[in-house]
């Protein structure tokens, strides 16, 4: 319980008490000069033990409702400098309600107070029984309190208490004085941390401005898509690149991969027509927030510069393009010969037409006519030739020494573009006739895919035995020699609306077998060698001994010549 004690009746007070006072007069002069909140706490707590000659003084603070304990001299342990207690129990709880000094001469007996059954223990523990608390007021607001702590139960003076309470006032200010100067310091640390970060950010937005203007020379030169790349790679580190058709979402999108390389990737668009991607990667080090964002940005805004290069490159590869199908047209369709006229329009694109006598027709299951001949313009352009699109079909005139070796070398990198496999035939222009030469090329090219042959680049010359098919010249001599060996059974099925020449072909397809030829053609044993006898009625019964070979070779050659289409105008 509380205690009203009266103060020491002997003399020897009045000299105790001047000693206190200057000792407190000294003490406060002292905890002005100190600067951080931690050193002023754990000085007053010392000044005050050294003033008070208890066992142990402790202060605590009071923090969301709840009373702490901030520092401590004397013998205590660390479990009870990391209690916490409810800010309105225990004596500090009654020094906070009521504003004032508030004692008792043992704690654990006493009934004048809430108790906490946890600080309770730690009492216990420290051996805590006499015990002196007076409030921290700051600015009229009670912030903690100091306490001062016997082991043996006993009063406190109205000395004593005074002597505490004085000092508490003074360390008050100073425990303000202490928070103002960390506020102090906190907010300098932050305005430097804020200084910093408007000059990084002053910097990053200089630096993107020097790249802009560095973009800008570079179209003002006549720059290329791949020199803005560089510029971007020397400026941003890591690497860029300009990737053709890429699939980008419609804004910057960043990723990371296992190997800690950051990967963004910014769409090139021109309205509603996707042209590509620019694509950064670079080590991903730090957390530069504005730096970042910035360079990010740098990187959008030269997606606008390079949408604006690339439909440029596209509408001058267009209009040569454009100019190039039209040359080869005009030879194709006004040959043989060359005029003064197409010699001059080829010398102005530095091609000799003179040396054009080698013809390629390309064709890809996977890809149109024009998307063939965008990938020849790319060829023609290395190997002084035309490419265009004649008569629905992509088709390319170049000069060559070696056909076999030409030929195979376009087939390769027409495949290699495409990633599919491509037919692409050539024959030699014999006196600039490059409109015979197309003809052999792609009705030879429509033998080679009826064969089932559909990736291979070769000059017509290796397919010379299915001449008669593909050469225009030998239609005669084809027809004569299809006539006289499977004209009577086209002539049957043609008047009859039967297929003996299907079935005939089946049959030799599976090397006489009749089983394996009814399955084929879905029918039972007997209905096919009814068919074959209706053949002997046509051909002759001897027809398996008498012309077999030639009956086979003229199956196949009819086959062939109903495969191949006369191409389309365009």
């Amino acid at each position: 319980m509380t205690s009203d004690p009266t103060d020491e009746p002997d003399s020897s007070a009045l000299v105790r008490r001047q000693r206190e006072l200057a000792s407190l007069y000294a003490t406060a002069k002292s905890l002005t000069a100190l600067g951080s909140l931690d050193d002023v706490l754990q000085s007053i707590v010392r000044h005050a033990h050294d003033l008070m000659g208890t066992d142990f003084t402790y202060l605590s603070l009071v923090a969301d409702g709840r009373l702490s304990a901030k520092a401590a001299e004397g013998t205590i342990s660390a479990a009870f400098l990391s209690a916490t207690i409810p800010a309105n129990v225990g004596l500090g709880g009654k020094v906070i309600a009521t504003r004032r000094p508030q004692w008792v001469r043992n704690y654990a007996a006493s009934t004048l107070i809430a108790h906490d059954p946890n600080f309770d223990r730690l009492v216990g523990t420290e051996d805590l029984v006499a015990l002196l608390g007076v409030p921290l007021v700051i600015r009229d607001e009670v912030v903690g309190a100091l306490f001062a702590a016997d082991r043996s139960e006993r009063s406190f003076r109205p000395g004593e208490i005074a002597l505490l309470s004085a000092f508490a006032d003074h360390a008050a200010v100073a425990l303000d004085n202490a928070r103002l100067y960390e506020e102090s310091r906190k907010a300098l640390r932050e305005l430097r941390v804020a200084y910093r970060k408007i000059e990084e950010h002053v910097a990053v937005v200089e630096r993107a401005q020097a790249i802009h203007e560095a973009l800008t020379g570079v179209v003002l030169r006549g720059g290329t898509p791949d020199d803005v790349a560089q510029l971007l790679a020397d400026q941003l580190g890591g690497t860029v690149t300009v990737l053709d058709r890429a699939d980008a979402a419609g804004r910057v999108t960043t990723t990371v991969d296992d190997a800690g390389t950051a990967r963004s990737v910014a769409p090139i668009q021109a309205g509603d027509s996707h042209l590509g991607a620019l694509a950064w990667s670079r080590e991903a080090v730090g957390d530069n927030a504005v730096s970042d964002a910035m360079d990010l940005r740098t990187l959008e805004r030269a997606t606008h510069i390079l949408g604006l290069l690339i439909l440029k490159e596209r509408a001058v590869a267009e209009a040569s393009e454009r100019l190039s199908g039209e040359l080869l047209t005009e030879l194709m369709v006004g040959g043989p010969g060359i005029s003064q006229a197409q010699r001059a329009r080829t010398r102005a694109r530095n091609i000799d037409a003179d040396r054009l006598n080698l013809v390629i027709v390309a064709d890809a299951p996977a890809s149109s006519a024009t998307d063939l001949v965008r990938h020849l313009h790319d060829v023609a352009k290395t190997c002084s030739g035309l490419a265009g699109e004649h008569l629905g079909r992509a088709t390319m005139i170049v000069p060559s020494t070696d056909d076999e070796h030409t030929v195979a070398d376009v087939h390769r990198r027409l495949r290699r573009a495409l990633g599919g496999p491509v037919v692409a035939v050539g024959e030699r222009a014999v006196g600039h006739d490059w409109a015979r030469a197309f003809s052999l090329a792609w009705r030879c090219g429509a033998v080679v895919r009826a064969l089932g042959h559909t990736d291979v680049g070769a000059t017509t010359g290796r397919y010379a035995l299915y001449a008669l098919v593909f050469d225009a010249d030998r239609a005669g001599d084809l027809d004569r020699f299809l006539t006289a060996s499977v004209g009577p059974l086209v002539e049957y099925d043609r008047r009859r609306g039967t297929d003996l020449v299907g079935t005939l072909s089946a049959y030799y397809d599976h090397r006489a077998n009749v089983a394996a030829t009814a399955r084929v053609l879905h029918v039972h044993v007997n209905t096919l060698l009814k068919r074959l006898d209706r053949v002997s009625e046509v051909l002759g019964v001897d027809w398996r001994a008498e012309n077999d070979l030639e009956l086979q070779l003229g199956l196949q050659l009819h086959k062939l010549q109903a495969a191949i289409a006369p191409p389309r105008h365009s």
